[in-house]
């Protein structure tokens, strides 16, 4: 990992000590950071302060300016320490804070991102948030320091305002015993409404959904697909392709070195906020993948593949896990690390190869990006670019790629931008699922090892040994009890990693997180699962999350892993449970339904129609395998997938899925048994026959 140099003339302060690369960002500040934990609070309460919280993420641009404005400057410096207890919050180890403290900077102003800006009392009750704030005053934006002398002189001469403005916030944030589950009864009306929302504010010039900003937000196309499968409707499926499509020709694709980056700041999808985020592969990868299974499209294919090169070439940590993100900056400035001038193609390819690079991918004198550089990003298609320069495309192709190489290996000697190596279970979880999905789906054993690997170094290093999950690892170091979306990710990756391998104990670990997720989390009240487990006291309240942004929420996750545990053991409580979570939030879904697509997908599920496949048969046998194949190279969102033979592991699995008790090989023969909607079809003994069955 790079380490940031910058103020490391100072003395190290108390996060010298914590293994987050964002607060070791911070150790050289001259401000006296605390990590958050008691030693501040009790700090706080000590010296009569009040506490302002920096909370942020090490690969985030605009925490880096504010900390090179502020947090490095004596002055800053000064006013923080002589009248605050200054305290650093990696938002991605600690979502718990961040969630709490996010909600109340959204509440007062409107609006929220990082790097977030809390002051509280020395009890963790707040009253004033912001974002980034300058330095000084400008441009109408108020100045740290400004705030900082305001808050300390509030905090002298009118305390009892501040502390009212404290007890006033923190108890909008505590609703008392929650309301009880909600009495809509799911339908799909909210499928239907949000389909509506996505042809609305569709793009149809540059795919995607909405003006710029544009954020990939994957589970809008994995929810999309299965609208098209439910009711044929080609409109989704086109909204899906032309969206994808556009992605992969774009700058927020790195044509050079291959994965996503975080967003585009232009509706082109050109201009790319740079950072790359493990998330973002995970679930765009299930998405190509899924669309791949859909249309049969090998571009799609071709797109997963590479996502899945970037991860396991420059994201897979050497103990198997994957690390979590890249940063956007290099030397203060974004972007740098991946744009190129026509020159330095050249120099690299040569003159005419070099040419016919920068035509293709858009690199002119004049640069579509900041200084005369470009972005790489494809200006036509393949066959009418070939068609123009006359040459076949199988030559261009083969140019192309050839090019690229030579320049990523270029670019591999530039500075490179930080890279955030921490290891967290429910990113890890993500990106189990789509490796063993990118498995079933295209046949590569390197993504099944790949997955195999991830899950083992979770389930043997991330659980204590009573039993606990953990929410990080990095340098040997385990981390902060785990939240919803730690064991509901995590559960999801054990899912598609028995699908994909048959291996019992997959299913037995996701059966027991499952269970441990329900005891720590459920909300039997209001429904559904809080974000944070039971005996977490030292936060001022507990946030219940379904609201499915950047990544999906922890209870849209939880509520698919219900009905699809249900499925598999024949548990009807299971899918009891499921229903009670999709119920208490439906209301609120279906006031924005384009909001909570994962959840959807849930709904979508359980409304049916929905099937469960059992193959009974040898495993190694090449006519098991070919219809083991038949089933993973389809799209079948909503399937369960068992395998039942006669090996040492037959009574493991009948203990977890009973109903396999009388489902045996028919003359020997592997045998798919297909059920939908709780009818069984005559069981078949050729892949063909199980092809038909389910078309």
């Amino acid at each position: 990992m790079q380490s940031d140099k910058r103020g490391t003339e100072n003395k190290p302060n108390r996060l010298i000590h914590d293994k987050s690369p964002y607060l070791q960002q911070h150790a050289y500040n001259p401000v006296d950071w605390f990590p958050w934990g008691d030693e501040a609070f009790q700090e706080a309460r000590r010296k009569d302060k009040p506490i302002f919280v920096s909370i942020g993420y090490a690969t985030c641009h605009w925490c880096h300016v504010m900390a090179h404005e502020s947090f490095e400057d004596e002055e800053v410096a000064r006013l923080l320490n002589e009248s605050f207890v200054a305290v650093k919050v990696d938002r991605e180890e600690r979502p718990d804070i961040d969630q709490i403290y996010m909600t109340v900077c959204q509440s007062l102003t409107g609006r929220g991102g990082w790097p977030l800006s809390i002051f509280m009392t020395p009890e963790g009750k707040p009253f004033f948030a912001g974002t980034y704030f300058p330095k000084t005053s400008r441009m109408g934006v108020l100045g740290f320091t400004d705030i900082l002398q305001r808050i300390a002189g509030l905090w002298q001469s009118d305390r009892n305002r501040v502390l009212q403005a404290g007890e006033e916030i923190t108890n909008a944030l505590r609703p008392g015993a929650g309301s009880p589950a909600g009495e809509v009864q799911p339908d799909s009306t909210a499928l239907q409404k949000a389909y509506g929302q996505f042809t609305q504010s569709f793009d149809q010039k540059w795919g995607g959904f909405g003006a710029a900003p544009k954020f990939p937000t994957p589970h809008h196309f994995t929810f999309l697909l299965r609208w098209h499968k439910r009711n044929g409707d080609s409109r989704a499926l086109q909204m899906v392709e032309k969206t994808l499509d556009e992605m992969r020709r774009g700058g927020i694709f790195d044509q050079i070195g291959l994965g996503f980056h975080r967003y585009s700041v232009d509706e082109k999808w050109l201009v790319p906020h740079f950072e790359k985020m493990l998330y973002d592969q995970a679930l765009l990868s299930m998405a190509y993948t899924e669309a791949h299974q859909a249309t049969g499209n090998e571009d799609f294919a071709r797109v997963a593949r590479e996502i899945f090169t970037y991860v396991l070439r420059d994201m897979t940590a050497p103990e198997g896990g994957f690390y979590s993100a890249e940063d956007a900056d290099i030397e203060g400035r974004e972007g740098l690390f991946y744009v190129w001038t026509p020159d330095e193609v050249k120099k690299h390819l040569g003159r005419e190869p070099g040419e016919i690079f920068c035509r293709f991918y858009d690199i002119t004198r004049e640069g579509n990006f900041e200084d005369g550089h470009s972005i790489p990003h494809v200006s036509a298609a393949p066959s009418v670019f070939a068609q123009q320069e006359g040459i076949s495309p199988p030559e261009l192709e083969n140019l192309l790629e050839q090019a690229r190489l030579r320049l990523f290996e270029a670019r591999e000697k530039r500075t490179h931008p930080l890279k955030d190596d921490k290891i967290l279970t429910s990113w890890n979880g993500l990106m189990i699922a789509a490796l063993a999905k990118g498995y079933t789906a295209l046949g590569d054993i390197s993504y099944r090892d790949a997955a195999l690997r991830a899950a083992d170094f979770v389930l043997k290093t991330l659980i204590t040994p009573d039993g606990r999950l953990m929410r990080r690892y990095r340098h040997g170091e385990v981390a902060y009890p785990a939240y919803l979306d730690d064991h509901a990710f995590l559960v999801w990756g054990l899912l598609e990693l028995y699908e994909a391998t048959f291996d019992v104990s997959y299913l037995e670990e996701a059966l027991a997180l499952n269970r441990a997720m329900t005891d720590l989390f459920q909300d039997e009240a209001g429904g559904g699962f809080y974000f944070t487990g039971k005996g977490n006291e030292e936060l001022i309240a507990r946030s219940k999350e379904i609201y499915d942004g950047a990544i999906p929420s922890g209870n849209s996750v939880a509520a698919l892993n219900l009905l699809r545990l249900g499925r598999m053991t024949g548990n009807v409580d299971l899918e009891k449970k499921a229903e009670e979570l999709i119920k208490s939030f439906s209301a609120q879904v279906d006031a924005y339904p384009m909001g909570y697509t994962q959840f959807l997908t849930a709904l979508d599920f359980m409304l049916g129609p929905c099937r469960e496949i059992v193959i009974a048969g040898d495993p190694s046998h090449e006519a098991t395998r070919t219809m083991v194949s038949t089933v993973h190279r389809a799209f079948l969102p909503n399937t369960v997938v068992l395998l039942s033979h006669e090996g040492k592991d037959r009574q493991r699995l009948l203990d977890l899925s009973p109903f396999l008790a009388p489902l045996h090989p028919i003359n020997h023969q592997p045998t798919a048994y297909v059920c939908e909607q709780y009818a069984c079809k005559a069981p078949v003994t050729e892949a063909a026959e199980l092809k038909a069955a389910l078309q």
